[in-house]
């Protein structure tokens, strides 16, 4: 099992922020492990919704079938996804006021499976953390 955190503080208020990471069809301007939808989401997400995407992780491509678990609008929203040859993920994006009048954002994830063991495993948290912080920057120059 694959398991990251990652925290940043972005210069724009929570609901810029927030409509940044609700908003799954705009994913391609900043989160970096995602290469397409394969089905076309839903203009608005809620708890149940199901997406269907194309991500690329240590340069191979993997299909994962997401379904929204919980979204608190400006606050969480997490999504558990199941990929091909049994790969499961758990993705959860936190947001929070910060003090400086930014917003402090946490991404939490967590990969498991038959294949993602020991070595492998370090492999994909290192490939993560990165795509995480990339994706991190990228959504604060967008908000």
């Amino acid at each position: 099992m694959g398991q990251i955190t990652t925290k940043r503080t972005l210069p724009a208020s929570p609901e810029k922020i927030w409509e940044k990471i609700a908003d799954v069809a705009g994913w391609d301007q900043w989160l970096t492990i995602h290469a397409g939808w394969l089905e076309a989401p839903p203009a608005e997400i809620t708890v149940g919704t199901r997406l269907v995407e194309k991500v690329v992780m240590l340069g191979m491509a993997n299909k994962l079938e997401w379904t929204v678990e919980e979204i608190i609008p400006e606050q969480r929203m997490t999504i558990a996804g199941t990929g091909m040859a049994g790969v499961k993920a758990l993705f959860k994006f936190s947001i929070a006021p910060a003090a400086d009048g930014g917003t402090e954002v946490d991404i939490d994830a967590s990969f498991s499976g038959s294949l993602v063991v020991g070595a492998l495993a370090k492999a994909v948290e290192k490939d993560a953390l990165k795509n995480l912080n990339d994706s991190l920057d990228k959504l604060a120059s967008l908000a």
